[in-house]
C-alpha cells in the first residue's frame, strides 16, 4: 500500500520502513535546495498553517521555507497577538482553524499531547513541531538523515546523546528513531538530568562521558536550557562544561572521525567547545539544511505526493 498516515505526531510508532521512506523522499528534496530557482508548483493552492505557541526561529523558519518551496500558501499564527492570549482555548483555536479549511497544520506547543489533540479534531494533516517534553519527530528525522548521509546505515553505530536528557524532546525522539534502525544509543548526563526512570527507554544510560567516548560514531550534544542551572539542577555551568562539554581532546579520544551534532542553538563553551562547532567533523550547519529537505519530504507525503512509495 502507499503512504497512508495523515499526521506525523511521534517517532515511537513509526515503522522502520516508514522512517526510511521519509529519508529517501528527502534526498531529491535536498537536490532542489541547490537549484538556482527553489520553487515548485507541486502544492500550488494548498494551505499550510504554522501554529507556534512557543518561541522558535529555526524550526518555524524551516517549516515555512519547506512549504513555500513546495508551492503551498503558508500562514503563521503570531500567538502573542492571537486570541489565545485573550483566553481562547486550544479547542476553540482548532475549531476556528477547521473553518479555514487548511490542508496541513504544523504545531509547537508547551503541553505534551497538544499535537495529538489537534490531529484528533482536525481533518487536516498535523505535524508535531515539538510538544512539551514529549517529542520532536522532525528533528529526529533530520538528525537521522544527516547521520545516514555520512555513515550510511546507522545499524550497529554508537551514538552518544549528551546533556539534558530529562527535559529533551529531541532526545526522546532520537532514541525511538535510532533504536528502530538498530543503532547503539548511549544517554549521558548528570544525575539530576538523567533520572532513573529514563532507563525504561531501553538504552544504556551513564553519568560518565569519558568512559563512553571510545568508538563513538556520533556525539550529539543537547541544548542545556540555562534556567536548569538557576533551578538548582546544576551546580554551575563551568562544572557542567568540565564534565560533559564536547572538547577537541574528548573528540580525539573517540579514535574515529566522529560526527559532532547539535539541534541548536548552541551554547558555545558550555555544551561544545567553539573550535569543535567550527571543525570539519561538525555537521551542525548541515542539520539546518537537511531540516528543510526532511520537512519538505514530510509535507510531500502527507499532502498526497507519496502514493508511489510502498510501506512494508
Amino acid at each position: 500500500m502507499g503512504w497512508t498516515r495523515k499526521d506525523i505526531l511521534h517517532m515511537e510508532d513509526l515503522k522502520p520502513s516508514e522512517i526510511q521512506i521519509i529519508i529517501n523522499t528527502a534526498k531529491p528534496m535536498k537536490e532542489i535546495l541547490s537549484r538556482a530557482v527553489k520553487k515548485l508548483p507541486t502544492f500550488r493552492g494548498r494551505s499550510v498553517y504554522n501554529l507556534f505557541f512557543e518561541s522558535s526561529t529555526r524550526t518555524r523558519t524551516s517549516f515555512e521555507t519547506a512549504a513555500k518551496i513546495l508551492g503551498a500558501d503558508t500562514t503563521s499564527l503570531a500567538v502573542a497577538q492571537s486570541s489565545v492570549n485573550k483566553g481562547e482555548s486550544l479547542l476553540d483555536t482548532v475549531r476556528t482553524l477547521q473553518a479555514m479549511k487548511p490542508d496541513l497544520v504544523v504545531i509547537r506547543h508547551s503541553s505534551s499531547g497538544a499535537a495529538h489533540f489537534l490531529a484528533k479534531e482536525l481533518k487536516a494533516g498535523v505535524i508535531n513541531a515539538g510538544d512539551g517534553q514529549h517529542e520532536h519527530p522532525t528533528q529526529a528525522l533530520l538528525d537521522l538523515y544527516t547521520m545516514q548521509e555520512h555513515l550510511g546505515s546507522v545499524e550497529g553505530k554508537k551514538i552518544l546523546l549528551v546533556g539534558d536528557i530529562l527535559h529533551s524532546r529531541v532526545a526522546r525522539s532520537n532514541v525511538w528513531a535510532l533504536k528502530a534502525l538498530g543503532a547503539e544509543v548511549v544517554l549521558v548526563g548528570p544525575p539530576t538530568l538523567l533520572t532513573p526512570e529514563i532507563k525504561s527507554w531501553g538504552v544504556k544510560t551513564t553519568y560518565h562521558l569519558d568512559e563512553e567516548l571510545a568508538g563513538a560514531d556520533v556525539i550529539m550534544a543537547l541544548r542545556l536550557q540555562l534556567e536548569r542551572q538557576k533551578a538548582g539542577l546544576l551546580p554551575s555551568l563551568r562544572e557542567y562544561s568540565q564534565l560533559y562539554g564536547i572538547t577537541a581532546e574528548r573528540v580525539q579520544r573517540t579514535g574515529k572521525k566522529t560526527l559532532i551534532m547539535h539541534p541548536g542553538p548552541v551554547n558555545r563553551g558550555v555544551e561544545i567547545e567553539s573550535s569543535i562547532v567550527n571543525s570539519t567533523q561538525s555537521v551542525i550547519e548541515e542539520q539546518v539544511t537537511n531540516g528543510v529537505a526532511v520537512r519538505m519530504a514530510i509535507m510531500y507525503l502527507l499532502l498526497g505526493g507519496g502514493t508511489n512509495h510502498v510501506v512494508d
